[in-house]
């Protein structure tokens, strides 16, 4: 397997090395070089619900990697070319108090639908912690303090499947229930052109990939920030969408974000693997606070973010959600967050201002500050986050 081993000795930090102000902590690390299935170490049979196969497979384990502090959450991510015949399996352990975890099956990734089925792996709990379909949640009182991150390369025929970037966020974000509206970062008055989609006018399309409507925010934000960055899928990858459909992109990223076992297309870490096949470098990272985000709006980088709230408690939103993914934009000349939703009706309404204290907090509170990072490879980033070598 080429692994390049000098550049897999470096640590590129992507994402917020440390906390600011002590409320939490995150560091988002990313391995450097591409891994490529080089030779076969082995043969093994998988079996889902498209039958079973015998695969070829190779392996890379990467180095133990600090984190720094007691981490509550490791969230991989990944981007990787998966031609026809091929597919990935990404595995994380941890290191906690006791020693080091059992591997975990953080995802079962091929770009297409017909060598595997896309799928996270529910029901591997225990003493050290689980996994919730794309987070590995450690145990109540077992923090970790370091992982590894294992790739399984998969092949058949003589595919060459390629991991591009591969990396881990690692978080301990504590309840804020009194926590202060952040301060500028620059950004107030900036607005980026990102299109408009709706995911409310795909309610009924394709049951098989949850049905759309509700169940679309998070392929549906990704076709958006795919749009922005010209990368939409082409017309002949759209010929199986009934031209009856409208934006038949947001039906494409939703069959291919589309997780079989979590039975949805939320799972952020197949969102972000989606955005990469278009080249783009893209992961789950959490941000600390809306000035943070400011940084890249002012880099002209939209970002996607995982919000939780109660109807009411976010002027101007008339829905109530667990869990709900939306892009933003910019901010008004007061600091205010414009978000393309894509709850609204239509496409007309997704632009949305919502009050800077009050998105903050259903962001913060709601998923931590979770977010997707979407960019070129090479793109200009904040200060203090290292691009590809």
């Amino acid at each position: 397997m080429a692994l390049f081993s000098a550049l897999l000795s470096a640590l590129l930090v992507g994402g917020v090395p440390v906390a600011r102000a002590q409320v939490a902590e995150v560091v988002y690390q990313r391995e450097a070089g591409p891994v490529r299935f080089d030779a076969p170490q082995g043969t093994s049979r998988y079996t889902d619900a498209l039958g079973t196969t015998f695969w070829e497979y190779d392996r890379w384990t990467s180095p133990e990697r600090s984190i720094g502090f007691d981490a509550t959450e490791v969230i991989p991510s990944w981007t990787a070319d998966t031609p026809p015949g091929s597919w990935i399996q990404v595995d994380l352990r941890a290191r906690n108090a006791e020693g080091l975890t059992k591997w975990y099956v953080m995802g079962r990734w091929a770009y297409g639908d017909r060598d595997i089925l896309r799928t996270s792996v529910p029901g591997q709990g225990d003493g050290d912690g689980t996994v919730r379909t794309d987070t590995f949640v450690a145990a109540d009182g077992k923090p970790v303090n370091a992982y590894q991150l294992r790739l399984t390369l998969y092949r058949k025929g003589g595919a060459v499947p390629v991991v591009r970037t591969l990396g881990a966020t690692a978080s301990a974000v504590p309840d804020r229930p009194n926590m202060a509206v952040s301060p500028t970062g620059g950004a107030w008055g900036i607005e980026l052109r990102v299109p408009r989609r709706s995911q409310q006018v795909h309610a009924g399309e394709y049951p098989q990939y949850d049905g759309g409507g509700k169940a679309w925010c998070s392929p549906t934000s990704t076709a958006m920030v795919l749009g922005y960055w010209g990368k939409w899928p082409s017309t002949n990858d759209l010929t199986w969408v009934d031209p009856a459909y409208p934006d038949p992109e947001v039906d494409h990223a939703a069959r291919y974000s589309y997780d079989h076992a979590y039975r949805g297309t939320g799972n952020w870490a197949f969102n972000t693997a989606y955005a990469g096949r278009y080249g783009l470098d893209a992961s789950v990272t959490r941000l600390l606070s809306l000035t943070e985000l400011e940084a890249y709006i002012k880099e002209g980088i939209p970002v996607i973010t995982s919000q939780s709230f109660r109807k009411g408690d976010l002027p101007g939103a008339d829905y109530d959600t667990d869990g709900h993914l939306m892009v933003v934009v910019g901010f008004t000349g007061g600091g205010d967050v414009i978000v393309n939703d894509p709850a609204a009706p239509s496409n007309a309404t997704v632009r949305r201002v919502y009050p800077r204290a009050e998105f903050e907090r259903a962001w913060q509170r709601g998923s931590g500050g979770a977010a997707y990072l979407i960019y070129p490879t090479g793109h200009p980033v904040p200060d203090g986050i290292t691009e590809h070598p």
